[in-house]
């Protein structure tokens, strides 16, 4: 797991570091460095993602020392080992890992090995509902892409290899969304799959076109919670778009169940999630967690995070108040401001 992610030099990222949990919530206006901080993750496993012309901070000085550079603290297994990403005006980019003094040879390329892993798994995804409901050409081992194509394949290929979960996964869906009773799938043409929702009354099979933003959202993040072998680190950005707020509490709930599968009888590692929010409404529900939150604040053409529990005013400033509430009127910061 990483610990935290140090930046500096890019975009507005200037000089600050993001701590990080098992998962972690960040808020923040827009242009606040949340989507930069997610994608600089993913270009620490494939540093050709970023060009130095194209993420450095406005107006830095460009000379043979000018460096854009992501530090990786990892913790747990992991714990005092740090991976350097550097990206500089040549076009050249290094990756290198700092190992704890001692370790033999063999054990720093194992751990070397595992890290670059995990690095290379990295995944974020911004669910798109018409790219959630395409039909997916079927191949032996399908993925959802960071946007949600390839649904129908993931479902297709759950049903058959864990018979088990997908039935779990009905289950919930029936429950988060209790008009609906079972997904179900059709071949539109050859080599493709897609999925429709059958209802609880009437037993109408409603096509993936025809379902609304909230529900395809909602059902790409589930499936997400039950596949049994998710990305090791798994970026959201804003789960909470187009569910309703009676939802937002399932889609904490199957956040949780990726990043603390012991408390959901799963035997697997914990994924570490980070998300992102504009919601009030889905900030409220951490508000017994303030450790998961981080705001991004941004003053001038410069960002700050800042781990919610470590603010020694955050007990009188929620009182009975609603987390999202107190977000929301900018006490907190992380609110967009004029100069």
């Amino acid at each position: 797991m990483i610990e935290s992610v140090q930046f500096r030099n890019l975009k507005a990222l200037q000089d600050t570091t993001l701590p990080l949990g098992r998962f972690t919530l960040i808020v923040g206006p827009n242009g606040s460095g949340k989507s930069t901080a997610l994608w600089a993750l993913l270009a620490a496993g494939n540093m050709g993602l970023l060009e130095f012309n194209k993420i450095t901070t406005a107006g830095l000085a460009v000379d043979s020392s000018a460096k854009v550079e992501v530090v990786l603290h990892w913790d747990g297994a992991f714990t005092g080992i740090q991976t350097h990403a550097t990206w500089t005006p040549t076009g050249r980019h290094q990756k290198h890992t700092n190992f704890r003094q001692g370790l033999q040879p063999d054990v720093v390329q194992r751990l070397n090995s595992e890290l670059n892993n995990i690095l290379v798994a990295v995944r974020i995804y911004s669910f798109d509902a018409p790219s959630i409901a395409a039909p997916t050409p079927l191949q032996p081992l399908m993925a959802l892409s960071p946007n949600g194509r390839n649904l129908a394949g993931v479902l297709d290929q759950l049903r058959d290899r864990e018979p088990e979960r997908f039935e779990a996964l009905n289950r919930e869906m029936g429950r988060w969304l209790p008009e609906f009773e079972r997904i179900l799938f059709e071949t539109p043409s050859s080599g493709e799959r897609s999925f429709l929702l059958r209802t609880r009354e009437g037993q109408h099979k409603i096509p993936a076109s025809e379902l609304s933003q909230g529900t395809l959202i909602a059902l790409a993040i589930l499936t997400l919670a039950y596949i049994p072998d998710p990305p090791p680190i798994l970026c959201l950005e804003e789960p909470d778009r187009g569910i309703h707020p009676r939802l937002l509490r399932d889609i904490r709930d199957a956040i949780y169940r990726l990043s603390y599968p012991e408390n959901y009888g799963e035997k697997r590692d914990p994924v570490q999630v980070i998300a992102t929010t504009h919601s009030p409404y889905f900030l409220d529900l951490f508000k017994d967690h303030p450790e998961e939150v981080v705001i991004a604040d941004k003053l001038g053409l410069e960002v700050r995070f800042e781990r919610l529990s470590d603010r020694e005013d955050l007990d009188e400033i929620l009182g009975d108040a609603q987390l999202g509430d107190a977000w929301y009127s900018g006490v907190l910061g992380g609110v967009p401001s004029h100069p």
